[in-house]
């Protein structure tokens, strides 16, 4: 079934795909100026799958985003202050105070567990934490995002099987973007599409436009709605393309020139503008207008993080142990 939408619910698509991509071009600026610590992942070019999927989601739901899924956590309510500090290793709220890097934060009240580096293991976790919640009786979805480099992982298959002989309510979002890091699709899977994957494990498997945000959207609001009616796991594969090297430090010289121009062609967010405009819902100014606001926005948030302190030493001891109140 198709999802109606609003006109505000269009512009919202819009707003956290352009706060997704400004953000992360003020993170390279930070970056080349030394005040990221760590690596820096773009998504350029797959903001759509991120923030079309987490908007099929409800409060409650809970996801385990990927370094390219920072518009996942945008609309789940991460503020870009706390994005901002986690990257430059500062304290504050929502950040790990130092510990980690990048998106490698969690905070279970938002409905958000930080991925780990071992690609794939985060399967089983969102399994577990929807088999939780079903003993719990509470009607949650669980969604977790991996490349189509992770779907060759043992942890992968474990968790999905999991998830499906259980029956439990986790879709699994495979962003194929056509390289796990510099390798290929087809030199690590003979499968073209990846949603055939699910054919092995008995449960739904939808190929989806990752480029094309409405088309995320409604493919995952067909996989929450199975989930929530107890029918049990659901994989997405999301066709799209990584438009930059795997991180700031990878020029990218294994892409064919010709393949970067094709997908350079079906940029989310300008084709996004023209879907807009061409249906009345905004036109040059309005989407200017909210462009301007948000780099405001954003740079307000960048100088709050710049302006944070760092984490002092002594914190470096706390979260060690589970504390205890003596009784």
């Amino acid at each position: 079934m198709t999802k109606t939408l609003s006109k505000q619910q269009y512009l919202d698509f819009y707003y956290y795909m352009r706060m997704t991509r400004s953000l992360e071009e003020r993170l390279t600026i930070l970056f080349r100026q030394n005040k990221v610590i760590g690596g820096l992942y773009r998504s350029l070019g797959q903001e759509a799958t991120a923030v079309g999927s987490a908007f099929a989601l409800r409060d409650g739901d809970f996801i385990s985003p990927l370094i390219r899924d920072m518009g996942a956590m945008l609309v789940k309510g991460v503020k870009p202050q706390e994005l901002f500090k986690q990257y430059m290793a500062k304290d504050g709220e929502g950040t790990s105070h130092g510990r980690d890097l990048n998106i490698h934060i969690a905070d279970m009240k938002r409905g958000y567990v930080g991925p780990i580096s071992q690609l794939g293991d985060m399967v089983p976790v969102m399994a577990g934490i929807a088999l939780a919640s079903k003993m719990q009786g509470k009607n949650i979805v669980t969604m977790v995002y991996l490349g189509d480099g992770a779907s060759s992982t043992g942890a992968f298959h474990e968790g999905v099987n999991f998830a499906a002989v259980l029956k439990l309510p986790m879709i699994t979002i495979i962003e194929n973007n056509g390289y796990a890091f510099s390798t290929p699709t087809e030199n690590q899977c003979l499968v073209k599409d990846f949603a055939l994957k699910a054919k092995g494990y008995g449960i739904p498997g939808e190929i989806v436009d990752g480029n094309d945000v409405i088309a995320v959207y409604q493919a995952t609001c067909r996989a929450v709605d199975r989930a929530r009616a107890g029918e049990g796991a659901s994989i997405i594969e999301a066709k799209t393309f990584r438009m930059l090297g795997h991180a700031q430090h990878d020029n990218q010289s294994y892409v064919p020139k010709e393949i970067l121009g094709v997908w350079h062609e079906k940029d989310p967010i300008k084709n996004y503008q023209e879907f807009l405009k061409n249906n009345n819902l905004a036109d040059d100014a309005s989407l200017k207008e909210m462009d301007e606001k948000i780099l405001a926005y954003l740079e307000e948030e960048a100088d709050i993080a710049d302006r944070a302190p760092f984490p002092t030493p002594e914190s470096s001891l706390e979260n060690v142990y589970f504390e205890t109140q003596a009784v």
